[in-house]
């Protein structure tokens, strides 16, 4: 399975300039990393950490600091076993995914309808839709933000988590009317998975998601991790690393109980990211890639977050919305990027993907919410910055390379009737032949002849810019196509490069 995994997307990258970027470049990259998180491990008081990049499938680089323990003072390996806390509210959200492509269950259904101790529940209002499993994954199900009472909830017994569910539970607001963070509303999720899959939600992740990624030292009991291994967790208080108390395992496991090692985490992160870019080919059994995708959907209600922590004089705000167990942003610096944070008594954790570039950053370390985003996140800034992991070009399609030539032709005669054939109804509508043909007139006496073979830059399958090399210069076109079959020209604009 995990060969079939690498090779589908190391098919997918082969020919992206990602994929041909030198072995140096990112080296150099990745040596510039360690400041960062030595820094971080000293400002926050952290035991010890681990971080890893993933590149392009496989797990690029990988570095270790500190101890796991500070009695019998085990260094801290790529093998060592962290809680990543809340990052594991991904893996309950793929679980119900899964549940959903095997038809045994609706994201829009009333999750009343599988979990029946909800059927009690008193809405805030008489107009107050009723939970959807959807609003569960998309912290959209109208409960109170609950860090860090959820936290202490995890060892929370299954018949235990019932006789809450009958008691009641207070809103916040009605559902569907804003994201509202909820480890509640993830606990809940993992009840649909127990339920609907008749074992437990961890049972049935690590068969089902676990297993098959090969991620063997991943488990929700760090009761049955080998002692060598695991990562002890600490709280920094008078100046002095108390140990925390073992939480778990129990209900609240689905919103936050997941131990994994660095090896292992690096698989998940791999898998996830190769559901990028969409393409042909076979999918792998655990989950189709389309669906995967699905952790980047949130339900409408956006966000601006000001860039208060920011370490770059460029760095920028950042527009979110909450998906499905993944926090999904847009900025200046990172562009499309989706990540998520986990804090649980004595561990903090975090992680970052850049599936335009097929780069994931994680860090994992034991000190009670140690706050690892900042680091991770100017570690990928790093990564970005270095122009040693580019965006990947999507490939022009036929359509595309098609338009190009339309171009190619109309600029070459000088006259827009040229290729009466390929233009949409509106085009000579939104502005004639005489003023499009003068504005042709002028960049030829410019820029003079033209190669009819350009470069295309693909934004979608139905647009992009397109540059052609001519005599002085370089012409641009940005080109949109229609929605007619054969596809057509819509929008086109012409101009000098500068």
């Amino acid at each position: 399975m995990r060969a079939l995994l690498t090779g589908l997307f190391m098919a997918a990258v082969l020919a992206t300039p990602a994929a041909a970027q030198s072995a140096p470049d990112r080296a150099a990259a990745f040596a510039q990393l360690d400041p960062i998180f030595q820094a971080f491990a000293a400002e926050r008081h952290v035991p010890g950490l681990v971080f890893g990049v993933v590149v392009d499938g496989q797990l690029a680089y990988v570095k270790s600091m500190g101890v796991q323990d500070t009695v019998a003072k085990r260094p801290v390996t790529p093998d060592s076993v962290f809680r990543i806390a809340s990052m594991s509210k991904n893996f309950t959200a793929l679980a119900v995914l899964k549940l959903r492509d095997e038809d045994k269950l609706s994201l829009d259904a009333p999750a009343e309808t599988l979990v029946p101790e909800l059927k009690g529940l008193k809405y805030p209002t008489t107009d107050s839709p009723k939970i959807r499993v959807r609003d569960l994954l998309n912290h959209t199900g109208g409960f109170v933000t609950d860090d860090p009472w959820g936290d202490r909830q995890l060892p929370m017994s299954e018949t235990d988590f019932s006789r809450f569910l009958k008691a009641g539970v207070p809103f916040s607001r009605p559902p569907a009317m804003a994201m509202e963070y909820s480890n509640f509303g993830y606990a809940l999720a993992g009840r649909v998975v127990t339920n609907v899959s008749r074992q437990p939600y961890d049972a049935y992740i690590q068969a089902r998601i676990l297993r098959p990624l090969g991620m063997t030292a991943s488990t929700y009991d760090v009761g049955k991790v080998p002692v060598e291994r695991l990562a002890v967790g600490y709280r920094w208080e008078d100046e002095a690393w108390v140990e925390e108390p073992t939480l778990g395992p129990g209900v609240f496991g689905a919103m936050g109980g997941l131990a994994v090692s660095a090896n292992d985490y690096a698989k998940y992160v791999a898998w996830v990211l190769s559901a990028w870019p969409p393409r042909d080919g076979a999918e792998d059994a655990i989950l189709k890639r389309g669906s995967v995708r699905e952790i980047v959907q949130g339900s409408n209600f956006p966000a601006l977050v000001p860039r208060s922590d920011k370490t770059d004089p460029a760095a920028c705000d950042r527009a979110r919305v909450y998906g499905m167990g993944m926090i999904v942003l847009a900025d200046c610096v990172l562009g499309p990027h989706f990540t998520h944070s986990g804090g649980l008594p004595g561990y903090g954790s975090n992680v970052l993907f850049l599936p335009e570039r097929g780069v994931g950053v994680f860090a994992f370390a034991n000190r009670t919410y140690a706050g690892a985003s900042p680091a991770v996140r100017d570690a990928a800034i790093l990564l970005v910055k270095s122009g040693a992991f580019p965006a990947r070009m999507t490939p022009p399609s036929p359509a595309l390379t098609q338009a190009a030539a339309i171009v190619a032709k109309i600029y070459a005669v000088g006259d827009v009737m040229a290729a009466r054939e390929g233009l949409a109804m509106n085009l000579l509508l939104d502005s004639d032949a005489p003023h499009r043909n003068a504005e042709l007139g002028q960049l030829k006496a410019e820029l003079g002849a033209c190669q009819p073979a350009p470069d295309i830059a693909a934004e979608t399958a139905m647009s992009g810019r397109i540059s052609y090399a001519c005599e002085r210069g370089r012409l641009q076109a940005q080109v949109l196509l229609a929605p007619t079959t054969p596809a057509s020209l819509q929008v086109y604009t012409l101009a000098a490069a500068k």
